[in-house]
Formats: C-alpha cells, structure tokens, sequence
C-alpha cells in the first residue's frame, strides 16, 4: 500500500467514525472523574477499540484505570496515549476528553492499515496525568517497554507542532506544633499554621532569586479547625516546575530551605513527602514533529513558527517522561475558547464546542496520517526500530 494509499485510508476511517468519536468525546465529558478513579471514562475510551477487535488488557501495572488494547502484529509497535482525568470542581478544563476521542480515532483509523504497514497499534488508556504520574508508573511498570514511538496530542488556545513542556515535582509539606487554648495559654502552644505563614513569606521571597524558567504554586490544604485552638497540625501542598530535571533539582533544594524556616521559626516540626513521581521535559521527536507539523497546514491550522514552540511551554506533562524514554510527540491542537485557557471554567465549557469536536476528528487524522508518513519511510522507521532495541539490550 502507498503512503498516499495508506493516508487516504486512516483519513477515511476516521471520518466514518467521526460521530462515534465526538459522542465519545462528550460522554466522557458529562462525567467528569479524578485521577485513578476514571473507573467509567476508562471503560468509555476502550469500548470503541474493543468492538473493533482489540485485544485489551486490563489494569496494565497495577492500575485500575488503566488499559492497553492491540491491534496487529507488525514489527513496529505505535503507542497511542489517552487521557481521560478531570480536574476538581472544573472538570474537564484540560480537555482529556478530546484527547482519549482523539487518540481513539487513531487507533481505530491505523488498525485499518496495520497489517499493509507492518504495524502493532497499541491504544494505552493513561489515567492521573493531572496528578499521580500515570504514564511514569506505566513506564516503571514496563507497559512501553516493546513500543517503538508513541503519539498523543492535547487542545489549547493554540496549535503547537513541537510542544515543549517544563519538569515537575509535587509535594506536601506537613507542619506539626502543639495544640492550646489560643486566649487561655496560647504560649503554651506551637502554631504549625504559623509555620505555613513563614514558609510562604520565604517562598515570596525566594521568587527575585529564581532561574528562568523555574517556577512554584502551591495551596493550603491544612490550616487548623477553630479560631480559638492554636493549630497543632497545618499542610501545605506546591509544585515546583524547571525547563529540566538539572534545574527542577536545584529549585527542589532552595524550597526545601524555605519549607525549614517555617519549622524554624516557629519551633514546629516538618515533614515533606512526594506526593506523585516527578514529570519530565518534553522531548518532541524530530522527524514526527515536522510530519505534525505539514499535517496541521495541510488541514489549514496555522501552528506557531519553530522559533516560538520553545517559549511557550505547555504547563508540564508525564508524556514528557515517556519521550524522554522513546521517540514521540504531543502536540497541541487549538481549539476556540473565547479567550480562555487551560484550566480555566471557560475552556470547560469550549471543550465541548464545534471547535473542540473538530479538533477531535482533525487530531485523530493528523496523528495517524504523522504514524503512517512514519511506517513509511525506511530510514525513519530503521531509526526507532533501532533505538527500541538498543533500549531493550540495555534493560
């Protein structure tokens, strides 16, 4: 089968399942789920790949809301990532639904070619990308360990060829004092809200001294239940992001110091525990970005210049430990949202609207015509099929 064949046929596939694949997209969107509980947006994403003829392993790693479904038996393995988590209270402010439809329509489109192109089409359902690292346990867990390159994409307010993303550690800060009546005896008391207080005055200060690109937000998850009880135990939670792990660690030891100055200060206690395995940077493949990149003109997007992707990263992802690990890309795809952005009620709402169903159906061509131009070329192909195994020599 010819590449314009084999392009012309996942393009085809797709749009025949186009309804199938915004229905799914909205249906995973009314029932927004938290990481590691995506229990019916999973079993949503592999319904489609299953009837198709998939065959589907459960809780790949351990991982309830997990799935890894194949389809072939070519000697290039394609992993294609889906995201399906919500944030609290927002929902589907990161638009996972557009991804796992997206990524779904991929699989489904490629399983029509697979055996003319030598493929194994390989449909990963990847929950708590927003928090808990799910790829990064799947990649731990060996569930990419026979996948030549991997491909997913992600909406935003603009289209991105080669996304870059930033390094990521999260983790919780818990402060333990003395309880006492805060009228009566408050000196008999050691106040670990205090100790909250002087750990972000010197986060505030520490933001002057900071590298470029390094960055840090975090919340009050504790602060004390009564007015008048002098708090004995008080939380915090931050993230902490870098342009890469080098960075990212240097960061980690100067917060470190300001989460001690709250104990310090006040004489309470501290612990600091990781609370999801740290992200990596982005590293979009050269050759899948370019072919992307055609894609989104060829459909009539308008992708930012090359020169641009770098300084715009997209938050941070555990997609990056994955490309960090094999060839693969996640590039963005826009969407219309009214001026709002990731993250936001407003990109909520848009992740459902006539620009989002678009980007559902487009993404999935573009990926799976970017797979196909990929299987195609035998000096690319040659190249991932050597680094996967040189990466399984050295395992």
């Amino acid at each position: 089968m010819s590449t314009v064949t084999a392009s012309s046929s996942v393009e085809d596939a797709v749009n025949r399942r186009s309804g199938d694949l915004i229905a799914l997209s909205h249906d995973i969107h009314a029932e927004p789920e938290l990481a590691f509980a995506e229990h019916r947006s999973c079993a949503k994403t592999r319904t489609l790949v299953a009837e198709r003829g998939f065959e589907v392993l459960d809780a790949p790693g351990g991982l309830d809301t997990a799935f890894r479904a194949e389809y072939g038996s070519g000697d290039l393995a394609i992993g294609i990532c889906a995201e399906y988590d919500a944030l609290p209270e927002i929902g589907h402010a990161c638009g996972h639904n557009i991804i796992a439809a997206s990524a779904v329509g991929t699989a489904l489109a490629l399983a029509e070619v697979a055996d003319e192109l030598g493929l194994t089409v390989v449909l990963i359902g990847t929950p708590a990308e927003e928090a808990g690292g799910g790829k990064v346990l799947l990649l731990n867990a060996g569930t990419f360990d026979d996948i030549a390159a991997s491909v997913m994409l992600h909406p935003g307010p603009a289209d991105i060829a080669a996304a870059r993303s930033l390094a990521l550690s999260e983790v919780a800060v818990g402060y333990t004092g003395r309880e006492s009546h805060a009228a009566v005896a408050p000196y008999l008391g050691i106040n670990a809200a205090d100790a909250v207080t002087v750990a972000q005055v010197a986060i505030g200060l520490l933001r002057q001294q900071l590298m470029p690109g390094q960055m840090m937000h975090g919340i009050v998850t504790e602060g004390g239940q009564a007015a008048n009880v002098i708090p004995g135990h008080a939380e915090l939670r931050y993230t902490m992001r870098a342009t890469d792990m080098t960075s990212l660690k240097a960061l980690e030891e100067r917060m470190a110091g300001c989460f001690a100055a709250g104990a310090v200060a006040t004489g309470a206690t501290h612990e600091i525990r990781e609370t999801a395995p740290p992200y990596d940077a982005l590293v979009p493949d050269r050759f899948l970005s370019e072919v992307f990149r055609s894609e989104l003109l060829r459909v009539g997007r308008h992708p930012l210049p090359v020169e641009l992707e770098a300084a715009f990263p997209l938050g941070s992802t555990d997609m990056g430990n994955v490309t960090q690990r094999l060839p693969g890309i996640h590039p963005v795809v826009g969407i219309d949202a009214g001026g709002a952005s990731l993250h936001q009620p407003g990109f909520t709402a848009a992740a459902v609207g006539p620009s989002a169903d678009k980007a559902v159906v487009e993404g999935a061509i573009m990926l799976a015509r970017t797979v196909v131009a990929l299987s195609e070329n035998a000096d690319e192909r040659d190249r991932v099929l050597a680094a996967l195994a040189e990466r399984q020599e050295n395992a």
